[in-house]
């Protein structure tokens, strides 16, 4: 797989659970996009605060985002955790050059406050094998975790 030497623009999401739902933010915007879930009768996700123009990449990481703190919750009930309430996700997905061409990646900042970085790392890593769109792109962009509880 290659790698991105120069990256050329970011998209941004921050994500938390919230009463209503998940919401989703944008690092810097004006635009809030409600995401239902399939069967719901509210919206369950909330993409908030993007640019009034959001690019590909923040739709792209709002929309995984989403996804993948919902597939949090499976995998810490699936491993018997209770799922801390002020947990979130970062995603930020790039995208670059290199000499083979254009390519994406995604960085991943998961906060599950409160846990051992042990049962962290196993709800965040479950979580990347249960979400579609990790699913997705597995084997196609880069992608990094990095995992914190405090």
């Amino acid at each position: 797989m290659s790698k991105i030497e120069k990256v050329l623009a970011t998209g941004k999401s921050h994500t938390t659970l919230s009463s209503s739902g998940n919401t989703s933010r944008g690092h810097n915007g004006k635009l809030d996009i409600e995401l239902s879930t399939p069967g719901a009768e509210q919206p369950a996700h909330v993409f908030a605060a993007t640019q009034p123009h959001p690019t590909a990449e923040q739709l792209f990481a709002g929309a995984w985002s989403a996804c993948y703190i919902a597939a949090l919750g499976l995998a810490a009930k699936t491993l018997k955790v209770t799922i801390p309430a002020d947990v979130s996700v970062d995603i930020e997905i790039d995208l670059g050059q290199s000499d083979s061409g254009y390519l994406l990646q995604a960085g991943f900042n998961v906060h599950l406050p409160g846990l051992s970085h042990e049962v962290a790392s196993a709800i965040a890593h479950a979580a990347d094998q249960m979400c579609p769109y990790s699913k997705a792109t597995r084997g196609n962009i880069d992608v990094y975790f990095n995992v914190q509880t405090s």
